[in-house]
């Protein structure tokens, strides 16, 4: 009866051996969707490309739609079915991108139409007189000088918003505004003689 036992367990112990799997590497789980998806990916994307171009008026949009539609397909990758279905379904997705993308442009005309409408009602700014001795000696600043004063004067910005706007440090606006307020200061003490020199070259031109 010993003997027999034995035997009996030994046989269960080589089948249970050569039953159990080898062992599956983290890495080649991790890379089987990553595979996957790179097949049918390299499958479809021309076919996906030409069903967006002949729907749309860009070649840019269509690559934007192209990779919006690849991307639903990687985050819903175990929703994607195998086979003849996988092109079908991804033209699912393509179209549904297309039409979030026509709505987006429907909402953004619409929104540009009211904002022309409303601006044309509006009245418009009265811009600076060119001979007066400020604007003269406005003129004469450098382009930085003058966006930071129109900042000031136009927009109404304080320090901070002006360093968000510019996208510098409130402190180094304050250095920059001192010397543009200082540079405006002197040319519009010496306005006449700018004055003289645009006359001048107008006169020329």
């Amino acid at each position: 009866m010993g003997g027999g036992g034995g035997g009996h367990v030994e046989g269960m112990t080589e089948i249970s051996t050569r039953a159990r799997p080898g062992p599956v590497s983290e890495a080649s789980v991790r890379d089987e969707p990553r595979e996957r998806f790179e097949q049918f990916f390299a499958a479809n994307r021309e076919a996906v490309l030409g069903y967006l171009l002949r729907r749309t008026a860009d070649r840019h949009d269509a690559a934007d739609l192209l990779a919006d539609t690849f991307l639903v397909a990687w985050r819903r990758l175990d929703d994607v079915p195998p086979g003849d279905q996988t092109r079908p379904w991804l033209y699912g997705v393509a179209r549904r991108a297309l039409a979030n993308h026509r709505r987006g442009e429907g909402r953004r005309h619409a929104l540009a139409d009211r904002l022309r409408g409303e601006l044309t009602e509006q009245v418009e700014p009265q811009p600076m007189p060119d001979n007066t001795p400020a604007a003269i000696a406005f003129r004469s600043l450098s382009e930085p000088d003058q966006e930071l004063l129109s900042l000031v004067a136009w927009e109404e910005l304080d320090t901070a918003q002006i360093a968000t706007a510019l996208g510098i440090t409130r402190n180094a606006v304050r250095i920059r505004l001192h010397r543009a307020r200082k540079r405006f200061a002197r040319s519009l003490t010496a306005h006449p003689r700018i004055a003289l020199r645009e006359e001048a070259s107008h006169e020329d031109a």
